[in-house]
């Protein structure tokens, strides 16, 4: 997968969420539902990001192993994705899985931490 094309994707979905929440969503939901909102955005963007350096590495024949990005991913879906639904739909269940993809995020970055070499 072209991991750099698939960040700036979410990091560009990021910035539409981001400011789709401070225009669009500002009169429409509570100061508290702003704020998770914001937090989904932001985690989205962060980790839009590292897939685009994943991509960058993998250029640089110094790839981290695939499953990493693959995480990383699935956190953004899951953890973002969580986070604007329960804003848009009210359905507190819905934060349930919010956790399942900080777990991803967690182990994304616990597993770039020690499959990097000098």
């Amino acid at each position: 997968m072209q991991w750099i094309r698939v960040g700036a994707a979410l990091a560009a979905l990021g910035v539409a969420a981001g400011a789709f929440g401070a225009h669009g969503l500002k009169e429409q939901v509570s100061p508290e539902m702003l704020e998770v909102w914001k937090t989904g955005a932001f985690y989205q963007i962060v980790h839009a990001l590292a897939l685009v350096a994943i991509g960058t590495l993998a250029t640089h024949n110094k790839p981290p192993p695939t499953p990493i990005a693959w995480l990383f991913l699935i956190g953004v879906l899951l953890f973002s994705g969580s986070l604007y639904l329960l804003v848009v739909t009210g359905v507190k269940a819905l934060g349930a899985i919010t956790p399942i993809g900080g777990l991803s995020f967690i182990l994304a970055w616990t597993w770039l931490a020690i499959s990097t070499r000098e």
